[in-house]
């Protein structure tokens, strides 16, 4: 190796880690599809009243957006709380929500969307009858998916005082509890 190289490489060697850091946290250059009823990971999470069904993970965005199809049976849904880094989306599918960001109160139907703003507290509750769907949608991602995943081994049912026993697990998520679950 000629001397003048020998010195240039550790000159260069910050630039090259970091680019091949880049490389790995990169988004795909395909396009990728996943099939209704089905989850990104081909995991099944069984969630307050609902299955949540993983689309777009944060590994598929490079940590930029987090998107949900959740199917919901039974009426209700989280406690009043906010995120501290994501803003978050819900675009009804099927049914209907009733959605509170900060102190408005909106009545989602299908093919209706909120969006609460991050360090804004927020709760929905599906309110209908019958099957609802609705995606919800993370931006940045965060570690909502380790969420999901801690809060399935909970079981399928909404959480009975969610806003007293889940207060740790939600912190732990950059989350914070504020009040209970709507009424509705």
């Amino acid at each position: 190796m000629k001397r003048r190289l020998f010195l240039q490489v550790p000159l260069l060697a910050p630039f090259l880690t970091a680019y091949a850091q880049t490389r790995q946290g990169q988004s795909p250059q395909k396009g990728f599809v996943v099939k209704s009823g089905q989850d990104r990971r081909q995991e099944e999470l069984l969630i307050m009243g609902g299955q949540f069904d993983c689309k777009v993970s944060g590994r598929d965005t490079n940590g930029a957006l987090c998107i949900y199809d959740t199917i919901r049976q039974e009426k209700g849904g989280p406690a009043y709380h906010f995120h501290y880094s994501q803003d978050e989306y819900f675009y009804v599918i099927k049914g209907e929500f009733t959605v509170k960001v900060g102190d408005d109160i909106f009545n989602l139907k299908a093919g209706d969307l909120a969006f609460a703003p991050r360090k804004v507290p927020h709760a929905f509750a599906k309110t209908s009858d019958g099957e609802a769907q609705m995606l919800v949608m993370f931006q940045p991602a965060g570690t909502m998916e380790d969420f999901f995943k801690q809060m399935a081994k909970l079981g399928k049912e909404i959480p009975k005082d969610q806003e007293k026993r889940l207060k740790k697990l939600w912190a732990d998520h950059g989350m914070q509890i504020v009040g209970p679950p709507l009424k509705f």
